[in-house]
């Protein structure tokens, strides 16, 4: 007798025997109890995570001689058929080479005869996918309405290449993928019963490559025992499949941590030297780091990290004396160039690259931290504590000395007194300055109105009288119309109110431009290209780069 593979002698026979789909060994088996088996459903999911499997023992349950019944019996004359894939009522399609409308056709022909000694015609068809827009199309009806003794199992890798006029008429069941920790479980059990001693370590490595499908991962086993007659070490099973080390994986990550650049490209090259695919030992690096920032978070990230608790204890302790941003800064850097990793044609190299730059980050402070120092700088400099006010006082303004009469003989009577100046100081006392006053009130105003003093912080006092002051302001009519809004000028009263005592009328004008004709504004331009020409730096870097200069644009 031919070998039997791991796959095939240890299918599950029972929904009991499935690994890790309880979510529809569960619907199936209650929906057996209960009588209410759909006629048409659909497992779909990613690869080797038991859709066929389902579908069969869901074909023994219907048919079972015991049954319709949740756990068939496996030695009646149906399933034992169904479990040699020989069964006369049990036809397993495969939809890749059994994609035509024509073969669709003769499927509906067929239906319409009746089983021959089990209760259910049952129709299998895997990657269901496959099949043609015709094909689909002849299956509708069908498919809708089938004879009472008829049902459709279908099973697919890729859902969303099937038309939705088949789905809505199927009942849909996902699979999920295989966790780490229960293909480890499941391998050691075969172990067991094949009387195989196999390490922790090496069916790590063997479940980190079946990337969460159980028949990829039995494959990988029975190729692990195959090429070894003794126990297999880690290093054997990495021999034999050509996977990644994981002590390289850490090594490369300990390098990144601690930016030690020579040990790091040392490693990369024995690596290479054993020939262990660069892209895919980056992709590795990759998880590595996501791993490394999930378990950073804090405690109980254990479940979103898919890796046996040895391997999550050694991450711990990686990242122990290590700051969450700094972790984050380097899962960044390396991820951002991980298409540039994938898509070069010297993948090493280009991870040699992104190597480099990673250790050229330097650990960056949380927030928290920095404001943490810059309290203790500010204790240590000035004394004051931590949470003393930084707000800075105001000095005082020093009042202006009152103005001593001189002893100058008194004017002629017929002498009339001269007008009064446009800045004659206003009753009050204060200073006659424009300057000084416009700066008490600037003060004033930013702490009344922040914003507004902003748009005023380029004006000043053009006049100054008894009555009033008229405020200048530069630049723009944007600025200017800003100064007139009705808000602004009660803000400016207000201001001035308070600044010398009493009510004053506050006039904004726009400073005066000088117009320019458009033949001076094109030499003025003109002028300065051509300085810009004739500078050393754009005849220098012109040189250098062999460049040409295409334009010359004035701000």
């Amino acid at each position: 007798m031919s070998y039997l593979v791991l796959a095939r002698k240890y299918r599950p026979q029972t929904f009991g025997d499935v690994v890790r789909q309880e979510h529809v060994t569960r619907t199936l088996a209650n929906a057996i109890s209960h009588g209410r088996v759909a006629h048409a459903i659909l497992f779909s999911g990613p690869r080797g995570t038991g859709k066929t499997t389902v579908a069969r023992i869901l074909a023994k349950a219907m048919n079972c001689k015991e049954g319709p019944t949740a756990i068939p019996c496996n030695v009646c004359r149906s399933c034992i058929d169904i479990t040699a894939g020989c069964a006369s009522d049990v036809f397993e399609i495969d939809g890749a080479s059994n994609n035509s409308v024509d073969q669709i056709r003769e499927l509906r022909e067929n239906i319409r005869y009746m089983p021959v000694h089990s209760p259910h015609k049952i129709y299998i068809l895997d990657e269901v996918h496959m099949l043609s827009i015709a094909a689909f199309n002849a299956l509708l009806k069908t498919l809708e309405e089938p004879p009472a003794h008829v049902m459709f199992f279908f099973a697919t890798t890729e859902p969303h290449k099937i038309p939705i006029t088949i789905l809505s008429r199927c009942q849909r069941h996902d699979f999920r993928r295989i966790d780490m920790t229960a293909i480890i479980d499941h391998l050691q059990g075969l172990c067991l019963r094949e009387g195989v001693e196999m390490s922790a370590e090496s069916l790590d490595l063997i479940a980190r490559e079946a990337g969460g499908s159980m028949r990829d991962a039995l494959s990988l086993l029975d190729q692990v025992l195959s090429g070894s007659q003794d126990a297999s070490g880690p290093e054997r099973v990495l021999e034999i499949l050509g996977g990644i080390d994981r002590r390289t994986l850490f090594d490369l990550s300990e390098g990144l941590l601690g930016g030690d650049l020579p040990a790091l490209l040392e490693i990369l090259d024995q690596a290479y030297d054993r020939g262990v695919d660069m892209k895919k030992l980056f992709a590795e690096l990759v998880a590595h780091f996501r791993n490394l920032v999930v378990l950073r978070t804090g405690a109980g990230a254990e479940k979103l990290v898919d890796a046996p608790p040895q391997e999550i204890e050694r991450m711990r302790a990686q990242i122990q004396n290590l700051s969450t941003v700094h972790v984050e800064q380097l899962f960044s850097q390396i991820f951002g160039q991980e298409s540039a990793v994938r898509m070069s044609v010297q993948p090493k190299l280009a991870m040699e690259m992104v190597i480099l730059k990673a250790c050229q980050l330097r650990p960056a402070l949380s927030i928290d931290t920095l404001i943490e120092k810059l309290d203790q700088l500010r204790t240590e400099i000035s004394g004051m504590p931590p949470d003393a006010d930084l707000t800075p006082v105001q000095p005082a303004t020093r009042p202006e000395p009152m103005p001593v009469a001189s002893p100058v003989a008194p004017r002629p009577a017929e002498e009339a007194a001269p007008p009064p100046s446009a800045t004659q100081a206003p009753p009050g006392g204060h200073s006659h300055d424009p300057d000084s006053v416009w700066r008490a009130l600037f003060r004033k105003l930013s702490d009344t109105a922040p914003s507004m003093a902003a748009s005023l912080r380029d004006a000043t006092v053009s006049r100054i009288d008894g009555k009033g002051l008229e405020i200048r302001v530069a630049g723009n009519g944007f600025a200017v119309n800003m100064a007139r809004r009705p808000k602004t000028l009660e803000v400016l009263r207000q201001v001035c109110q308070e600044h010398f005592g009493r009510p004053m009328a506050v006039t904004v004008t726009g400073s005066e431009e000088v117009v320019e004709s458009p033949m001076a504004k094109r030499g003025r331009a003109n002028q300065k290209k051509q300085e810009a020409l004739g500078h050393p730096l754009v005849e220098d870097a012109l040189e250098v780069f062999e460049g040409k200069l295409v334009d010359v644009k004035i701000l």
